[in-house]
């Protein structure tokens, strides 16, 4: 087998490329066709081994340049340039006899079996099959030209990488029944924000590999892939216990707590509450000793540190012993498979066992373009569940009185929902909490109010006295209302 030095990409093809053998590398310009031979090539010369470079479409000033913006040198790689022949550089001493064709063609080839012999390499890249096709001229000639130059490459050892430009659906070509195997690189352009690059291995013969499409992204330093999360791939463990909030009232309302491993789902209208809450239970975690980590999607890191000082929950000293760990994200450059890889980097490389996504709106609303986008994150919490990871995860309804059709996309997701919801009350706007499901076990039904205080949500009572709390108008319909006492007011009842 032999590694192709690109991150993740081994990973894909099952351990790495079949020694000897042919592959053929297709994408339109821009999807980083030249990036990804240059890895491999790279991976070659650290294992000692020959390294051949055969371009006849870029110059050797232009790989050279490729390389350095990645801080890459390409000492220890041969770059063979195939310049065009002396008559197309000088129209006068044009061909008579034959036509240009058979002749830049046969120069072609015979130059890449004079290097290939001359240096007996391990790896050979040749950039590209664009420009043998042009040379060919004829479809039929330039399969039989590939066809003889795969018997002569796996004929001295080499493991080669055929670059080409993505195949129109009208053509007569089909180098891939002569290959080994495919892959093929695509560039997608959303809307808003950074292109998204996927990789698929269409082929890849003998040899298991993981099928799908894979997220991958050109950084300084070459390719990163993204393997396409499976859970069902990956290891189980069993997972039992309860995760407390570290809030007595939200624990009874829960049962006792959260089950270990669950994935939880916060609903709610913008700023009722819902980053509060996951934070007491992230923090809960930290102080237990068990690594917590806040992805953030809506909130700039400070916004969220300032929030908690003021409501004195101190987080540094525990971001500082590296127990809780916060981290923002930007969607727009960031693919889900990108996204998904971070999670699992956390899981498996920090020991984190408590994940918290503030929030999902604004994951779903930044990749509206995506396809299936709740497919990967059902994979993804499914993988953190087989982990014993507890997730939590926030959803913001549209308006504070109204139902959100996102709720049926995504509650499927959850193990347990909690639901914050505003609601009118002689005459203030109040905050109401309940628990609307729990796959675990028994959890408490009523509707309670709760107050942000000092530490995060202070709950009330049951609101017994109150019919239709969740429609955000309610009716009273007792004598006393079990209602939190309001900021600066002893009774909120007589405000």
């Amino acid at each position: 087998m032999t590694p192709t030095g690109v991150s993740g990409l081994d990973e894909v093809l099952g351990g790495g490329l079949p020694t000897n053998r042919v592959f053929l590398i297709e994408g339109l310009p821009g999807t980083g066709k030249t990036t990804l031979a240059l890895q491999f090539l790279r991976e070659g010369v650290a294992r000692g081994e020959t390294s051949l470079y055969i371009t006849l479409a870029e110059t050797r000033h232009e790989l050279i340049a490729v390389a350095q913006s990645h801080g890459w040198d390409l000492d220890g790689i041969e770059l063979f340039e195939l310049a065009p022949p002396d008559e197309v550089l000088n129209p006068e001493t044009a061909y008579t006899v034959f036509h240009p064709s058979d002749v830049e063609m046969t120069q072609s080839v015979r130059g890449i079996y004079s290097v290939v012999e001359r240096l007996r390499p391990a790896r050979v890249v040749v950039d590209s099959l664009s420009e043998m096709r042009i040379l060919a001229q004829d479809p039929l000639r330039l399969r039989r030209q590939v066809l003889a130059l795969k018997h002569f490459f796996t004929g001295r050892g080499c493991t080669v990488i055929l670059l080409d430009d993505v195949r129109s659906a009208d053509s007569e070509l089909h180098f891939a029944s002569i290959v080994h195997g495919v892959v093929q690189l695509e560039q997608l352009a959303p809307e808003y924000g950074a292109e998204r690059r996927r990789l698929r291995v269409s082929k890849m013969r003998g040899q298991r590999y993981r099928g799908g499409a894979h997220d991958f992204s050109i950084q300084t330093g070459g390719i990163v892939v993204f393997p396409r999360l499976a859970a069902s791939q990956r290891p189980s463990v069993e997972s039992t216990g309860i995760v407390s909030s570290g809030n007595r009232e939200i624990d009874l309302l829960l049962g006792g707590g959260l089950d270990t491993g669950s994935c939880t789902l916060i609903l709610g209208p913008a700023g009722v509450g819902k980053t509060v809450l996951t934070t007491e239970f992230a923090l809960a975690a930290a102080r237990r000793g068990e690594k917590a980590i806040a992805f953030l999607f809506d909130e700039r890191l400070r916004a969220f540190m300032n929030r908690a000082r003021g409501l004195s929950m101190e987080l540094e000293p525990y971001i500082r012993n590296g127990t809780f760990i916060t981290q923002q994200i930007d969607p727009t450059e960031m693919s889900p498979g990108e996204f998904a890889a971070r999670v699992v980097d956390a899981v498996e490389r920090r020991d984190v066992r408590f994940v918290a996504i503030d929030s999902l709106t604004g994951y779903l609303n930044a990749m509206p373009g995506e396809a299936l986008l709740t497919i990967h994150l059902h994979e993804l919490f499914g993988y953190l569940g087989q982990s014993g990871v507890t997730s939590l995860l926030t959803l913001a309804q549209h308006a504070p009185f109204t139902e959100n059709s996102q709720i049926a996309e995504v509650s499927y997701l959850a193990d347990s929902i909690i639901l914050l919801r505003y609601f009118e009350a002689l005459g203030e706007v109040r905050q109401a909490i309940s628990v609307l499901k729990k796959r675990g076990g028994a959890h408490e039904q009523t509707i309670r109010e709760f107050r942000i205080r000092s530490g995060g949500l202070k709950v009330g009572k049951p609101l017994h006295a109150f019919q239709g709390v969740l429609t955000g108008v309610p009716q009273y319909l007792g004598k006393e209302g079990p209602l939190l006492e309001a900021s600066g007011t002893s009774d909120p009842q007589s405000a």
